[in-house]
């Protein structure tokens, strides 16, 4: 059982004494202003902060030494800070005040303090009016950094900090709008902090099948799923049906986050989205995602471009057939990396308009099944060999394809042990 019993106190009015002028008598001095009480600083010596606070009349500074009668005049202190840096000083300044039946809080040395002093931090943005006071068991740099990390949670969305009372009764009155979301490639951790936080806050939350659909299972419970996800020739919810779900939900008042895939303005159709917010008066913000397009190889090893092999990429969908993939293989640099979306099921009509157009059929391929996550599968052939091979290995959706010399990196981090085979 810990010693520590936890209180919050209202200093409002009443004599806090406070021994030590330096930096951390500054801060505790600042707080307890900032809390209304009445300070009186006994110190020889002062930082500037300090002085202008006794020159402003905003406390009482005594310029000397402590002396035992400074507890109880002019009237009886409340509480005692002690911060002199000299343990002889505060050891006396706590004996005293022991003796006096003075809570007394020492800043050198909490072992020997009766009462501590704990971190404390004001949440910002949508925790504004929240309050975090962190003892840490009388360690402060453990405090200090306990409550850093709970004031991130806070920003993040990571810890619950949306208003639940008056919630609905002011939803009607409120003007609903849109986030476009990109969730990233599909790790829970990948979205921005700025995405993760808006989801917190979401009152509805459209999501497809892809990106960082694992945090859905963290939201609040209020908050209201509609899953519009598509699969390769399963559209159970069209385009501009999706479009209207979030006109509809936002004039209700509502703050819907639309969350997406990688990014939403890479092939994630996120602008069709946008424009159609925008046509009904809908205000609507953009938060972008990392794309799939970069970071799924880059989850296989494979960088999109590399000194000595190529300095660009493109990037295109095959969902519907070769000839976006060959219209983009075109006006590209001949060395350019090839990224594919969405390209599995049509690989052997791509690969095959590809050698026809005039890449090398033993051009090196890497298929990145599910990357970023536990079911990542990267499958490396030919352009020659890439529809065969991809049938035979099963590979399946969501898939990444890279075409390109710089899916020879992977073997290369493979030969010197940086990747698993």
């Amino acid at each position: 059982m810990t010693p520590d019993y936890p209180v919050t106190l209202d200093v409002r009015g009443r004599r806090v004494l406070v021994v030590g002028a330096g930096p951390v008598a500054e801060r505790r001095v600042r707080m307890l202003r900032a809390s209304g009480a009445c300070v009186d600083v006994v110190a020889p010596r002062a930082t500037d902060g300090l002085r202008a606070l006794a020159d402003a009349g905003e406390i009482c500074w005594k310029r000397r030494e402590f002396e035992p009668g400074d507890l109880t005049g002019p009237t009886r202190a409340w509480l005692v800070h002690t911060a002199t840096g000299r343990a002889d000083i505060d050891d006396l300044v706590a004996r005293e005040a022991q003796a006096e039946a003075i809570w007394c809080v020492q800043a050198g040395d909490s072992s020997r303090s009766a009462a501590w002093m704990p971190a404390v931090g004001v949440g910002r943005g949508d925790a504004d009016g929240l309050q975090v006071a962190v003892t840490g068991g009388g360690d402060p740099r453990r405090s200090v950094a306990l409550r850093d990390a709970i004031l991130v949670a806070m920003e993040t969305g990571d810890l619950p900090v949306t208003r639940i009372r008056g919630t609905e009764a002011t939803r009607a009155e409120r003007t609903g709008r849109v986030a476009l979301v990109g969730g990233g490639p599909g790790a829970d951790d990948l979205i921005t902090v700025r995405g993760r936080r808006l989801l917190a806050h979401a009152d509805v939350v459209v999501t497809d099948r892809l990106g960082a659909t694992g945090l859905l299972d963290r939201l609040p419970q209020r908050t209201r799923i509609i899953d519009v996800g598509k699969t390769p020739g399963h559209h159970p919810v069209p385009q501009w049906e999706i479009n209207e779900i979030l006109v509809r939900e936002a004039k209700e008042g509502q703050f819907v986050v639309r969350l997406k895939g990688g990014d939403p303005f890479v092939l994630g159709r996120g602008g069709e989205e946008m424009l159609h917010c925008a046509a009904h008066g809908i205000p609507v913000e953009v938060v972008p995602g990392v794309t799939s397009a970069v970071a799924v190889p880059a989850a296989a090893g494979i960088p999109v471009t590399q000194r000595g092999v190529t300095a660009s990429f493109v990037v295109a969908s095959a969902h519907d057939g070769p000839e976006h993939v060959l219209a983009a293989a075109r006006s590209a640099a001949p060395d350019a990396t090839l990224v594919l979306l969405m390209g599995i099921t049509r690989l052997a009509e791509t690969a095959a308009g590809l050698i026809a157009g005039g890449r090398a059929r033993h051009t090196p391929v890497a298929i990145v099944e599910s990357g970023w996550t536990d079911r990542q599968r990267v499958t490396t052939t030919t352009l020659d060999r890439a529809a065969d091979d991809a049938r035979a290995a099963g590979a399946r959706n969501p898939a990444v394809i890279v075409i390109g010399d710089v899916v020879t990196v992977r073997h290369e981090l493979q030969a010197l042990g940086a990747l698993a085979p």
